[in-house]
């Protein structure tokens, strides 16, 4: 069944089709709301089916519509997407760019110049960003001072509604640390670890989701209010096991360190099959050298007696018997190596 065409009404060609033809836009359309308004009406669509049969490949095509809509309301990544379907730009002016959020919602008709200044006042004396302050002064409603926030720091607005982020990427944070930071991981896009955050995340944290997770980490913006329902639904007491979470902290000296061995013995334990393919290649590399060992070890005191025979004088008996081990030692490695350290 071909369920771009059933279910969305893509016709017949290039699958998976590209991101402007999954969410049904026109070629290379640059306005994100445009975008975004599809991305939401085709997600309504395609959750009818998640409960029925075709309940994984409901929730497979939601998360290609998330990650086609994330990447054209990226301008970095929309551009670079673009240009790789053939797309020509002309030479990028400062008129364009990155802008303070501010003059954004000021050339979007959604602010004054007049409250543009009140609310920089406003945030001065109350020490509150400008996000927040626009907010609190009910110039601007949270949704659209958060997508002018993410145009600001060049990252993605996402209405956390629509996202179902994955379980094994919530389960690699404890709930100290979402509630600390006010962050919540989505799911790994494109080598990326996604993160909803309401503001830009502190370098501190963003290296520590480097370590737990070896993946670099692309933030995405979204409302402080989403992001703590978020916290409290995927987060409850209770519901995340915060003890296997743990991992080690960078020291400012770059060296990493623990909080205690049994984290460590907890993150080796890892399957095979999780590992990173840098990881697996270590592994069997060094299960090579334990079978080979297995071997050699057993054997090395018989070939030791045969060169230096007057270092074993007074036990020559028990190191006859020391190269029979091998029968013992080197199937049990074996075993081993293959039944458990690659599994």
């Amino acid at each position: 069944m071909d369920f771009y065409k059933e279910w969305l009404g893509i016709p017949e060609g290039e699958r998976p089709p590209n991101h402007y033809e999954l969410l049904r836009c026109v070629r290379f359309e640059d306005d994100p709301d445009k975008i975004r308004a599809h991305y939401k009406k085709l997600n309504g669509h395609v959750r009818k089916y998640a409960t029925g049969q075709y309940s994984v490949q409901s929730q497979e095509l939601l998360n290609e519509l998330a990650k086609a809509m994330l990447c054209l309301t990226d301008p970095n990544r929309k551009r670079d997407y673009d240009e790789s379907l053939g797309r020509e730009f002309p030479p990028e002016t400062d008129e364009f760019g990155r802008q303070p959020m501010l003059d954004i919602l000021v050339r979007q008709g959604d602010l004054s110049r007049d409250q543009r200044g009140e609310a920089e006042q406003f945030a001065e004396r109350r020490g509150l960003s400008h996000r927040d302050a626009v907010v609190q002064m009910k110039l601007i409603p949270p949704r659209k001072a958060a997508q002018a926030l993410s145009q600001e720091l060049g990252y993605s607005y996402v209405d956390l509604e629509d996202m179902i982020p994955e379980d094994d990427v919530l389960d690699m944070v404890p709930r100290s640390l979402v509630k600390e930071h006010s962050f919540v991981p989505l799911f790994i896009d494109d080598g990326n670890l996604l993160i909803a955050c309401v503001d830009q995340p502190e370098p501190e944290l963003e290296e520590e989701l480097r370590l737990r997770y070896e993946v670099p980490v692309r933030p995405v913006i979204a409302t402080p209010r989403a992001v703590n329902q978020a916290i409290a639904q995927y987060y409850a007491p209770g519901m995340r096991d915060e003890a296997t979470t743990a991992t080690p902290t960078t020291s400012k000296g770059g060296k990493s360190s623990g909080k205690s061995g049994k984290d460590k013995k907890e993150k080796d334990t890892r399957t095979f099959a999780q590992l990173t393919p840098e990881e697996q290649k270590e592994r069997k590399n060094l299960g090579i050298l334990m079978m080979c060992w297995s071997i050699i070890l057993p054997m090395f005191p018989a070939l030791l007696w045969n060169i230096a025979p007057q270092l074993y004088v007074r036990l020559p008996s028990v190191i006859g018997y020391l190269p029979y081990t091998v029968v013992i030692v080197a199937p049990a490695t074996i075993w081993y190596v293959l039944k458990r350290y690659w599994k």
